[in-house]
């Protein structure tokens, strides 16, 4: 059975890398996110945040848009952050990993998007200020700053959530 789920995590691993760059050009539309709670939805929590952290750090650490190895604060705060969401997906696998989904799963699911894609967003923001010293105005400065960008983030994680969710676990069952 580890086997099978090592194979398993390897191929949420390199889907999640592989949708990072395919959407990298779209500005705050991803499908990493959803794919990395999946991996927990489906493997459970343990290996939903080795999926997460594994595919963030390939992803970040071989943008060519720009690594994450180049700021340490921020490309460690990634990690923590997809790890968390990887972990998350087997932590809500009672509720989530069912055949029908009503309508109460649905915004469920749409409310799981958004809060995690936000604790995504608030993680990576925070981690200049907070390794350059600035205090807490400048983590209010990061978080006021990055907000449209980081509002369309979180709603189209919502609305990919509860499309991607449903139809993937329909098909796992």
């Amino acid at each position: 059975m580890a086997l099978n789920n090592l194979v398993r995590a390897a191929i949420f691993c390199a889907l999640a890398i592989g949708m990072g760059f395919s959407l990298m050009m779209v500005p705050n539309v991803e499908l990493m996110t959803v794919i990395v709670f999946l991996s927990g939805l489906t493997l459970r929590w343990k290996w939903g945040a080795l999926v997460g952290g594994t595919a963030i750090f390939i992803y970040s650490g071989m943008n060519p848009m720009g690594s994450g190895l180049s700021f340490p604060p921020l490309f460690i705060m990634q990690i923590v952050a997809m790890s968390l969401i990887g972990s998350l997906g087997g932590w809500l696998r009672p509720i989530f990993f069912v055949k029908k989904m009503n309508t109460f799963t649905l915004a469920g699911l749409a409310l799981v998007g958004f809060s995690s894609t936000l604790m995504y967003d608030v993680f990576t923001l925070i981690a200049f200020p907070l390794a350059t010293g600035l205090g807490l105005s400048g983590i209010m400065a990061a978080l006021l700053k990055g907000l449209g960008f980081t509002l369309l983030h979180e709603i189209s994680n919502a609305v990919v959530f509860v499309i991607a969710v449903p139809t993937v676990v329909k098909h796992l069952k």
